[in-house]
């Protein structure tokens, strides 16, 4: 089984490829919860029609099933909407 700890650590190398910073320091995942046959992961995008989404969510899916993980779940949530936090800010200059 995954643990939440090896999960933060595969999302940390996914990278918006917009911004070039990963999807865990963005922000972007809302909630993680592992369990014996896999792991399901809410998450949000930059802006409700980012063009990267499925290239980001695919990217996650892959990573954590070569980690282990029998089923990997990914929701797309939209509330709240992603707000960059004061150090995600800081990162992008502004």
């Amino acid at each position: 089984m995954i643990t939440k700890e090896q999960a933060i650590e595969v999302l940390k190398k996914v990278e918006d490829p917009e911004l070039s910073i990963d999807v865990w320091t963005l922000g972007l995942i809302y909630g993680i919860e592992t369990k014996e046959e896999g792991i399901d992961i809410k998450m949000t995008f930059t802006s409700p029609l980012c063009p990267y989404g499925p290239m980001l969510v695919d990217d996650i899916k892959r990573r954590l099933t070569d980690l282990g993980a029998k089923t990997v779940n990914v929701e797309i949530v939209v509330t709240p909407p992603w707000e960059p936090s004061e150090h995600v800010k800081e990162l992008l200059g502004m």
